[in-house]
């Protein structure tokens, strides 16, 4: 084979690896640039200027692929800019609107190399990860309305318990009103009595008021608020919402909160619709025991790992060794009106405040316990939210 050959046969090579990479591009949806900062070059492969709308013949700059940024993401894209200049590494996802609107978002990485030692230059790479990052926007939104299905279908289960939280506040107001009125038209007008029971009237107001307040904030549908939370305040709460529920059933609750117990950093409400959960599942568990007490055990405490452990234990029949691994998958139910979204909604969240959700048998052979475990506010690995 003469040179000329061997050069045909070269340029051949190069084109088709040349067509192979431009069609690898195009199906992965990324773009590859080289920036010369000396002699200001930014070379950009074909599918980068298609996702940026460009024309291939069009000379690139920075500024120009600024005037496409995102105002939001400006800032951060000038820092990024700035510290590749200075030889840091990029890795940065931001977001662009295209000269025919269309808001696309991106990721580029990139690395310094040592093209010559007075000529650094980038090279790197730019993902449309528009498709992604939609797919997971809707996800997000799905489990979050999903989740208000479930935490809205609890009330059902807590109906009578609710009527009365409510009614007993309401029917004593009613019956207080009318003694005050008795006590003032008596001759004479027994003052001291009356002046009693308007106090007994504003205390029993301030119970239903108390009971409608605990209903909205667990079932009203509201966006996350990552705050300190004192996990035996928050499930006494729930605790409070369903006794007359769980008195209804003939269940005997019982509580162990441990004393002083840290903070943990997350979701109030969220992690009192676990709770819930997982105390109505308990109750659900005993319906059909008859011959031994229908104990429901909540407890908190430190565990061996310094994390905030909270168990729920009840004296049911257990849980079937080939159903516990599928207890928190998504629609698995054992009850024959159950949604099956309860669990992993639960565990969900519990894995989103970073800890984690599980259930075993008890020892006795008396039921089963759910737990879950959660970093103390401030330990590293503190919940922090994924959806």
């Amino acid at each position: 084979m003469d040179i000329q050959q061997s050069r045909q046969s070269d340029e051949a090579d190069l084109q088709r690896a040349y067509v192979h990479l431009a069609e690898a591009q195009r199906l992965s949806h990324t773009g590859s640039f080289t920036w010369d900062f000396d002699r200001g070059e930014l070379l950009w492969s074909e599918e980068l200027c298609r996702i940026f709308e460009f024309d291939p013949a069009t000379t690139v700059t920075t500024d120009r692929v600024g005037q496409y940024v995102h105002p939001d993401d400006l800032p951060a894209f000038a820092a990024v800019l700035e510290g590749a200049a200075a030889g840091r590494d990029i890795d940065f996802p931001y977001r662009i609107i295209t000269a025919s609107g269309v808001l696309k978002h991106l990721h580029a990485v990139g690395h310094r190399i040592e093209h010559d030692a007075d000529r650094p230059v980038i090279i790197g790479a730019v993902q449309d990860v528009t498709e992604r990052r939609v797919a997971e926007e809707a996800l997000s939104r799905a489990r979050a309305e999903l989740a208000h299905v479930a935490r809205v279908a609890t009330l059902s289960a807590l109906t009578a318990s609710i009527a009365h939280e409510v009614n007993q506040p309401l029917t004593s107001l009613v019956t207080n009103a009318s003694t005050c009125l008795r006590m003032l038209a008596a001759d004479p007008p027994n003052l001291e009595l009356a002046h009693t029971t308007a106090q007994r009237t504003i205390r029993d107001a301030n119970r239903a008021s108390d009971v409608i307040a605990r209903l909205r904030a667990m079932f009203v549908r509201k966006d996350g608020a990552v705050e300190a939370v004192d996990v035996n305040g928050a499930a006494a709460e729930v605790l409070a919402l369903s006794s007359s529920e769980l008195q209804r059933t003939q269940v005997d609750l019982r509580s162990d909160f441990a004393s002083d117990l840290p903070n943990i950093r997350g979701d109030r409400i969220q992690l009192q619709q676990v709770v819930l959960n997982l105390v109505l599942n308990a109750r659900d568990a005993m319906l059909a025991v008859d011959k031994r007490p229908r104990t429901l055990k909540v407890s908190t405490k430190v565990d061996d790992t310094g994390q905030v452990l909270l168990s729920v234990r009840d004296a049911g029949s257990g849980i079937a060794p080939d159903r516990l691994d599928r207890l928190f998958d998504t629609f698995f139910t054992t009850k024959s009106e159950g949604m099956g979204v309860g669990l992993s909604i639960s565990r969900s969240i519990i894995q989103s405040h970073g800890g984690r959700l599980w259930a075993a048998n008890n020892a006795d052979g008396l039921g089963a316990t759910f737990s879950f475990s959660i970093p103390l506010a401030g330990a590293d690995g503190e919940g922090t939210h994924d959806d």
